[in-house]
């Protein structure tokens, strides 16, 4: 036992020394080795020590175990000292570096698609004093049907597939019509907001659908709010996306329970002028759903109907980010191509 304590003492000695010496990290390592690797000194005694009685052990455990956290204590000292001094050297050595010099090109990465189309969305819509607007992906039931006028044996709950969740009442939002909602509840008018975001349905996923997409949502509301009013912020909005003053565009009825009366918005194809298989050989491609909102809407947001009225109209913006940069596969917006996404 008497050989154990002097071997941990001369050990212990050793190390010391050798660490004090050590100017570099090739020479600190290979004390590390020596001394606490698997094969180390260390190592050995402790292999030694199964050897000896349980009083032995009792007397020279502690003093292993005292050594071995010493040791390892010095050795990571010695290593934080060594790195600041390269660091130190490193920035020494390039204390007279010339900022004026020649940088090399590096590879710089880009906005996704997504990002360039709601940026200019955005800015189309300040510039005509909207504010942006957001809301919760995971609604509760009345935000995305009833306070729409979507009660729950309405036919039009059956044309979009939900998502449902174990929360009672819970579910992934289907559009981001519901945003308006919260916004008409927190904001009295006059207001104008225009809300892109995530909504969701259970669908099954090919070239042109997805589970998850993009839409974008405007609400104005003030006093003597018209259909002109909304023909013209949509053509504005539109002829600036698609950087076109000549654009097309045609109305026709459609049904929307939250708006009446409600039309969609066909744009004129802009890729034709006979046909093609992005309009379908319509020469027409539709771009939005919209009309003035409905006042059950604005009830159950508590906004006197007799007093003000306005606009809603929403937009696949996936959709739109597909017809303004000439993508055919919805698929591409959401992988991780490196090749593709450097297009943008």
């Amino acid at each position: 036992m008497s050989t154990i304590k002097q071997q941990i003492t001369e050990i212990n000695q050793r190390f010391n020394e050798l660490i004090t010496a050590a100017n570099d990290a090739d020479a600190l390592e290979k004390i590390r080795i020596d001394f606490l690797g698997r094969k180390g000194k260390l190592t050995d005694l402790m292999q030694a020590l199964k050897a000896l009685s349980q009083d032995e052990k009792r007397d020279i455990g502690p003093l292993l175990n005292n050594l071995k956290v010493e040791l390892e204590a010095l050795y990571s000292k010695k290593k934080i000292e060594l790195e600041s001094n390269q660091y130190q050297q490193e920035a020494e050595s390039k204390s007279n570096f010339d900022v004026t010099s020649y940088m090399p090109n590096t590879l710089r990465g880009s906005l996704h698609p997504y990002t360039y189309i709601t940026e200019i969305i955005e800015n189309v819509f300040i510039t005509m004093g909207y504010e942006i607007a957001d809301g919760p992906e995971m609604e509760k039931e009345f935000y995305n049907f009833e306070a729409l006028n979507i009660p729950s044996d309405h036919p039009a709950r059956d044309m979009q597939d939900t998502i449902w969740l174990e929360m009672p009442q819970m579910l992934m939002r289907t559009h981001t019509s519901s945003v308006q909602i919260h916004t008409m509840q927190n904001t009295k008018p006059p207001l104008a907001i225009v809300a892109p975001g995530r909504a969701y349905r259970f669908e099954a996923t090919d070239a042109s659908h997805d589970y998850v997409f993009k839409q974008c949502e405007g609400l104005l509301v003030g006093k003597d709010i018209s259909m002109a009013n909304l023909l013209a912020t949509t053509k504005t909005f539109l002829q600036a996306i698609f950087e076109k003053e000549e654009l097309v565009l045609r109305v026709r009825p459609g049904y929307f329970p939250f708006v009446e009366p409600g039309i969609e918005i066909d744009i004129q194809c802009i890729f034709c002028k006979k046909g093609c298989s992005t309009c379908k050989q319509s020469r027409w491609i539709e771009c939005m759903g919209a009309g003035l909102v409905n006042p059950h809407v604005l009830s159950h947001c508590n906004i006197d109907s007799l007093e003000y009225s306005g606009f809603a109209f929403g937009f696949g913006l996936t959709r739109l980010a597909m017809l303004k940069y000439g993508i055919n596969d919805i698929r591409m917006l959401h992988n991780n191509s490196v090749e593709f996404l450097e297009q943008f």
